[in-house]
């Protein structure tokens, strides 16, 4: 148990005073917040440039109503030039683009034959605009020809909202299913990149070790399944270390940028809204929904989220960084490791892929049971499907499932490891890998 402890020190101390790891530790969440706020000043900007189009509109059937100016786009009417001449005039001054729309007593062919001229290939939105502008327009026309009163279509027009309670009365939200999506994302997403940066960390260390032949020294005095263990959990202890930093620097981070920049989350989310909307959805906000949002917070099982949290958190990462230090034990040089990544990586992105694709949509399906199931991916898919509520015995059996998995494949990858760890000058195969499996002694 104390060399254990001495290798675990070791890896931890030599992870944390690394000068990278320094680096890295401090920097990356400034440049993670920094970079968001960048791409958000620089869509502020592009947003504030108004795009000027010009129209033609030989069909006489639109008027000035109909291409009325707003904050990001003003419509010049140049159906007196003609197209020629609108092309030219376009393409010389400093318009956007053209839209041509012919003569045609046909409204459904007429829709098929717009177009639209640009210097450049135009932004997708700008032509979704465009033709949801003029389909509404000939949707109202053949209305109208059927001798249909648009008022009274406007004013039958009514929204419903559904109310939400749970069977002993409570008021529920379609916000907490955002809310619980979310967090099971965010908690999915951090485990598989925990798993990518400090596993292969595992992997580059054995590496570095057995190239230098310092591990021959080191397992002279201590057992490879220590040596490999105290690797695993040094490197852990670091990385959580290195999170827990992340997340207080990010915080602090985005607290001071906001008050420098005057950028705050709701300005963020409201930039486009006019001032109607604006104003209904701070009177929203500010009323009942914000306090059922905060009911519905707390009615989350935080607890329960928490340490399951951890256990999957920990039990994916050793599962996963047994493999890696097994793989890094086998080869001489991390060229030599890609045959060997995908069969380990491919469970862990088949995790993300079915927590996105499954558990937001249906997070008590098959689907998402089964795999929260399967110990290669149930730390991932589990802690998706967490915060919409698992009955307790998928939990036992989950958890289970995976403890056992990471005992034996703890135990597998040191067989691996204490025969490959003094291997040299040879790549390895499968083939060779069965065979250390098998070896006794």
């Amino acid at each position: 148990m104390n060399k254990l402890k001495l290798i675990i020190r070791r890896e931890f101390l030599a992870k944390v005073k690394n000068k990278s790891f320094l680096v890295m530790t401090f920097l990356s969440p400034i440049l993670m917040v920094g970079i968001g706020f960048l791409v958000f000043f620089l869509s502020k900007k592009n947003d504030e440039k108004v795009k000027k189009i010009v129209y033609v509109d030989e069909s006489k059937l639109f008027t000035e109503d109909d291409f009325k100016d707003t904050k990001s786009y003003d419509y010049v009417n140049y159906t007196e030039l003609g197209i020629e001449e609108s092309k030219k005039k376009v393409e010389e001054g400093g318009y956007y683009g053209v839209i041509h729309i012919p003569q045609n007593d046909s409204l459904e062919l007429l829709a098929k034959s717009i177009t639209f001229y640009s210097k450049e290939s135009p932004n997708i939105s700008i032509i979704e605009r465009l033709e949801s502008k003029i389909e509404s327009k000939f949707k109202n026309l053949k209305l109208t020809g059927f001798g249909i009163d648009l008022t009274k279509i406007e004013a039958s027009k009514i929204s419903a909202e559904i109310k939400m309670y749970n069977f002993s009365g409570e008021k529920s939200s379609k916000l907490i299913n955002w809310l619980k999506i979310g967090v099971g994302a965010i908690a999915g997403y951090m485990l598989m990149m925990f798993v990518m940066i400090y596993g292969t960390s595992v992997m580059r260390s054995v590496i570095e070790e057995k190239t230098t032949r310092i591990i021959e020294v080191i397992v002279s005095s201590v057992k490879p399944f220590q040596l490999m263990l105290g690797k695993i959990i040094g490197n852990a202890s670091a990385g959580l270390l290195q999170f827990f930093i992340w997340g207080i620097i990010m915080l602090i981070v985005s607290i001071v940028a906001s008050s420098v920049f005057g950028v705050s989350m709701s300005e963020m989310q409201t930039s486009k809204m006019s001032p109607e909307q604006l104003e209904a959805m701070n009177n929203a906000v500010a009323g009942d929904k914000m306090q059922l949002l905060i009911q519905e917070i707390f009615r989350l099982p935080l607890v329960t989220m928490f340490v399951l949290f951890i256990f999957y958190f920990l039990g994916g990462y050793f599962l996963y960084s047994s493999l890696f230090a097994a793989v890094g034990a086998a080869v001489d040089n991390e060229t030599d490791t890609q045959q060997f990544m995908l069969p380990i990586m491919l469970p862990l992105i088949l995790g993300v892929y079915i927590g996105f694709a499954t558990v937001i949509n249906d997070p008590h399906g098959p689907i998402s049971t089964i795999f929260s199931m399967i110990p290669f991916t149930s730390p991932i898919v589990m802690l998706m499907r967490v915060p919409f509520g698992v009955p307790w015995y998928e939990i036992a059996i989950s958890m289970a499932l995976l403890l056992c998995t990471f005992v034996f494949m703890v135990w597998m990858a040191a067989k691996i490891y204490r025969v490959g760890i003094l291997m040299y000058g040879k790549k390895p195969t499968y083939k060779d890998l069965w065979k250390w499996l098998k070896y006794k002694g």
